[in-house]
């Protein structure tokens, strides 16, 4: 079975608390059991992972190239600044592994600051803008590209 790791930079797991006209009421513990339905559906083996370190993130993406994991990662707000997370997944990528960009909100509707990516470059793709759908659109599209995909 095709694994996935799915990650979620900071404050992802104030979801439901943190802006809910922004993020949505469902929270981070909900996202996990709807990820792992989704990927159950698509033939997928789906970890979902938080954490509001940068340091951490980088080590798990280090353990998706070690372990020929593809990845779903929010990089939340490191997306606009952190090159250290930009090059582990690179790495990723580099690997021939998926590494697919997501959001939860459209960046490009919200502040001028979040209008830069530095993830977007070095991702397969990005999904912004459909909530938790981001992610279900995120895992299709692994799967697919994988050939994961159960008909």
């Amino acid at each position: 079975m095709t694994r996935v790791l799915v990650l979620n930079g900071p404050n992802l797991g104030r979801l439901g608390s943190r802006e809910p006209e922004v993020y949505g009421s469902a929270s981070h513990a909900e996202l996990v059991a709807a990820a792992g339905v989704w990927g159950a559906e698509l033939g997928l083996e789906v970890q979902v992972r938080q954490s509001d370190d940068e340091s951490e993130l980088v080590g798990w993406l280090h353990e998706a190239v070690d372990t020929s994991t593809h990845v779903v990662l929010n990089p939340a707000a490191f997306t606009h600044y952190s090159y250290a997370l930009r090059d582990a997944a690179a790495q990723v990528t580099t690997a021939g592994l998926q590494l697919i960009e997501v959001h939860l909100s459209n960046p490009y509707a919200r502040e001028a600051f979040r209008h830069v990516s530095v993830i977007g470059p070095v991702a397969t793709g990005t999904v912004a803008g459909f909530g938790f759908g981001s992610y279900a659109l995120a895992l299709r599209a692994v799967a697919e590209r994988t050939g994961s995909h159960k008909h």
